[in-house]
């Protein structure tokens, strides 16, 4: 395996930064460690690149362990947001023109060359503007198929991973919580913490009251007094009949509607109390008798703040989380 992360842990004082971490990341791929300020992304990347000691766990690269190889002679390039003056001056020679009015940027390709087998990137591209992120990304992701190299990018700025990386890593507390594609975890999160990092959420506090063995399984909303079926899960998902817990759904999951439906259908009655432009999409807010519901939609048509409307929340788009 070329990079095999094995259980390494990182304490400062009496607060473990990262906490028995274990992944491991084949040649010529790019990666992302995501998760919100101080989950434990820079303590990883420093202790992949050895600027700072473990306190447990190993680190291999093509089956050399790097627990025992000094920083300089790991061939790890890390390059880490503000603190790197030399990263950003190369930001500082992006152009964007020309004859063919094709972007360049000078100098950065030819610097990946002398990076190390491993890059490790955490927050390096805050200050840069979505055109100057775009074309680092191209040559990251080139650098990475052809010269077989390895990219870690952390960040906070889920929109940054889903354009860069090909496989995530979501890092809370010190810990991972969950892996996989960008989009996987955008359609799927875990947790509360991972639903609300990605993107917009509608997260509900509910109750469950349905047995755990119902076909669907059936809450009572806290907000609004609501019954809501959800998807089909692991009995072991459902939690506590007199426990609470938070359902999940995207906005642009729930529907608005006229018709009439099925009670498991989930059909409410909500009141739009704010419509907020978000560039191509708008999203609009309704209040279903003390629910706060939001919906995506491409264009705003007919509908302004006071109507009621109809909202369905489809139970197989609707997601069980942990806290």
């Amino acid at each position: 395996m070329p990079l095999v992360i094995d259980k390494i842990s990182k304490r400062f004082g009496n607060t473990w930064a990262i906490r028995d971490l274990s992944f491991t990341v084949e040649d010529g791929s790019v990666i992302g460690i995501f998760g919100p300020s101080g989950c434990g992304k820079s303590a990883l990347l420093k202790a992949i690149a050895g600027t700072v000691k473990l306190n447990g766990g190993t680190i291999h690269l093509h089956g050399k362990d790097l627990t025992t190889v000094k920083t300089k002679e790991r061939g790890i390039t890390l390059h880490a947001g503000h603190a790197d003056v030399r990263f950003k001056d190369l930001f500082g020679r992006f152009k964007i023109g020309g004859s063919n009015g094709e972007k360049q940027f000078d100098g950065f390709e030819d610097a990946i060359k002398d990076w190390g087998k491993v890059i490790l990137l955490d927050e390096p591209f805050c200050e840069m503007d979505p055109s100057q992120r775009e074309v680092c990304f191209a040559a990251l992701k080139k650098a990475a198929k052809i010269r077989d190299r390895i990219v870690i990018f952390a960040s906070s700025d889920f929109g940054q991973i889903t354009t860069l990386t090909d496989e995530v890593a979501f890092l809370a507390g010190g810990v991972i919580i969950q892996t996989g594609t960008p989009q996987g975890i955008y359609d799927e999160p875990v947790s509360v913490a991972a639903a609300r990092l990605t993107g917009d959420c509608n997260l509900i506090t509910a109750r469950r009251v349905s047995s755990t063995d119902a076909d669907l399984p059936q809450f009572h909303a806290i907000d609004g007094g609501h019954t809501l079926f959800a998807q089909n899960v692991a009995k072991g998902r459902l939690g506590a009949i007199n426990q609470n817990l938070t359902l999940a759904i995207r906005p642009e999951q729930v529907v608005m509607s006229m018709g009439a439906s099925f009670p498991e259908d989930n059909l409410l009655k909500g009141k739009v109390s704010k419509i907020h432009f978000r560039g191509p999409t708008s999203i609009i807010e309704f209040n279903a008798a003390g629910l706060k519901i939001e919906t995506r939609v491409f264009k705003v048509v007919g509908l302004n703040v006071g109507d009621d409307c109809m909202l369905g929340l489809p139970p197989h788009r609707i997601l069980i989380l942990k806290d």
